[in-house]
């Protein structure tokens, strides 16, 4: 993941190997586990760091990135209603963060067994936190334009109503979307969760010991701002490195 830098703290392969240790067979861990409902800016990569630690390989828009257009077709494909999970997850037991949040829904109907952890943070300050990064406007100027516009368009603007600004508009889309999430999946099957809860809450709604060590606290801000100027600037294939 070439240009990344410290928005991975955790190489994902390591909970890949740590996974196939536990579960054996690589075709035994392929199905989703665990499904993050929670938008970008809500502590999702603190969670998806945690998960690693704790084996559960996890997908995020990171990862999703990189992949290149190919896979970001997918997502296109799958939002027309002709999803292809398994191919879009491949090699992960974990998701959080955009794009899979806003699918939420249909990710728990095709994982009946998988549980939804849904991170929140105070609505203001994830506003804040959105308008320096993800929804800054130089960003949201210069996607449409870019070979990442469509799937960005089908996976985030039109959840936002192409209206990534708008205060008013984002708070009140934040809590609907909890209120969404809250309404659609059974009780014991959902964790609403703040980071800085830490371990013990998650650890006992996934079932697993809780590890040594403090939780993750990723402030990867200025990592996100030079990634997205770096992207603005010389391009996503350039930055990322998939192939063409």
């Amino acid at each position: 993941m070439s240009g990344l830098g410290s928005l991975n703290p955790l190489d994902g392969t390591a909970a890949r190997i740590y996974a196939l240790c536990c579960y054996g067979a690589e075709d035994e861990i392929i199905s989703l586990q665990i499904i993050g409902s929670g938008f970008g800016r809500t502590g999702t990569m603190s969670l998806k760091t945690a998960l690693e630690q704790l084996g559960f390989p996890c997908y995020h828009m990171l990862e999703c990135f990189p992949q290149g257009p190919a896979h970001w077709k997918m997502w296109e494909q799958a939002l027309q209603g002709n999803p292809d999970w398994e191919a879009i997850f491949d090699g992960f037991t974990a998701t959080v963060d955009f794009p899979a949040n806003t699918s939420f829904a249909e990710l728990a109907e095709a994982y009946p067994d998988a549980k939804v952890i849904h991170t929140v943070r105070d609505p203001e300050k994830w506003f804040t936190s959105t308008q320096n990064t993800i929804f800054g406007k130089e960003w949201i100027k210069f996607l449409p334009s870019s070979e990442a516009g469509p799937f960005m368009s089908a996976t985030i603007n039109n959840y936002f109503d192409d209206r990534m600004h708008d205060h008013d508009h984002l708070i009140k889309r934040f809590h609907e979307h909890t209120e969404r999430v809250k309404a659609t999946i059974a009780p014991e099957r959902l964790l609403v969760f703040e980071v800085a809860q830490g371990w013990e809450p998650l650890c006992e709604f996934l079932g697993v010991p809780v590890p040594d060590g403090e939780f993750p606290n990723i402030n990867e801000t200025p990592a996100v701002q030079g990634l997205l100027r770096a992207v603005m600037d010389q391009g996503f294939q350039a930055v990322l490195g998939y192939e063409g």
